[in-house]
């Protein structure tokens, strides 16, 4: 199954784990998440954008690397786009590093984007290294996880029927209703078994805080 690492903009923390999740991937950078490239370790065989955050000695330094530019004044962000060329090249799982922290409405769209292309039956995990983030539908959802990584299930759409094991507080066939702060601040007792009959939201783990 084709893997692609997506390099946002956001904070990254080059983790044990982030690295170990990106290893063996296929490596396209938006715009000034081509800083990661190096810090990972990875090549990108594509860089797309506006470069209007990429400073000019590292466009300098990487003009090997071929490039998709983009204006500047456009209906997608970088980050859309380069998502969009993975799957032009027949990406079957993403992983977007530096999708979370810095600007909420940036995390936000990475999130939502993610359910989108969940539904799409694209696998996208979202990381910043210290943080992930995995999209939550209908069915069965397993998050490999050390245990005692804390974890919170958000309901954007609602939690119906959830059922949560592998964790302290474990719940069977449960309502979570929009906004409700129930199924915040769980703790992972090892791998973590998600079911869910309707609704849609985002589990968001925190694997390293305890290591």
């Amino acid at each position: 199954m084709a893997s692609f690492a997506i390099l946002l903009g956001g904070p990254v923390v080059p983790t044990h784990r982030l690295q170990a999740q990106v290893a063996g991937s296929r490596v396209i950078a938006a715009d000034g998440g081509m800083v990661h490239a190096a810090v990972l370790g990875l090549e990108a065989e594509l860089w797309v954008g506006d470069f209007d955050s990429t400073p000019p000695d590292l466009q300098k330094a990487l003009a090997h690397i071929p490039r998709e530019a983009h204006p500047t004044d456009k209906d997608a962000t970088d980050g859309e786009l380069a998502v969009e060329a993975a799957l032009a090249r027949g990406a079957r799982r993403l992983i977007l590093v530096g999708a979370l922290g810095g600007q909420t409405d940036q995390s936000l769209a990475h999130l939502l984007l993610a359910l989108r292309l969940a539904q799409q039956g694209i696998p996208t995990l979202l990381s910043s290294g210290l943080e992930e983030a995995y999209p939550l539908l209908p069915g069965q959802t397993r998050l490999e996880l050390p245990p005692q990584s804390k974890l919170s299930l958000l309901p954007l759409g609602g939690l119906m029927g959830l059922s949560l094991r592998g964790v302290r507080w474990p719940l069977e066939h449960f309502d979570v209703p929009l906004g409700s702060t129930r199924t915040l601040s769980n703790l992972a007792l090892g791998p973590v078994e998600i079911e869910l009959e309707a609704g849609f939201g985002a589990a968001i783990a925190y694997p390293e805080a305890l290591s």
